[in-house]
């Protein structure tokens, strides 16, 4: 059974920004994943990522909605993975207020 991650992260960046930002630093979200040296997928439909990862031999799928003023994660996790769902949701949290800082 999955485990849901769910991440909001807000921003005063304007859409477009975001969007960019995140287009960018992609890697560097997926990074927070342990063992996500495996082969990853992405998809832009509008301001939407739909994304998947393999992470210690097991897909990891999700989704990042680029809104407005805030920015969507939303993750499943599967199998053995869920247990470390609490540190992950706060590594990704750190990740996204980094990429989405005003500079």
């Amino acid at each position: 059974m999955a485990t849901p991650i769910s991440i909001s992260i807000p921003h005063q960046l304007g859409r477009a920004e975001a969007r960019r930002r995140i287009e960018a630093g992609f890697a560097n979200i997926i990074q927070q994943l342990p063992g996500s040296g495996g082969a990853c997928s992405q998809r832009w439909d509008g301001d939407r990522l739909t994304f998947g990862v393999t992470a210690m031999g097991q897909t990891v799928s999700g989704v990042i909605d680029v809104l407005d003023t805030a920015v969507t994660i939303e993750i499943e996790l599967p199998g053995v993975l869920g247990l470390i769902a609490s540190g992950l949701k706060d590594r990704l949290q750190k990740a996204g207020q980094l990429l989405l800082t005003k500079k």
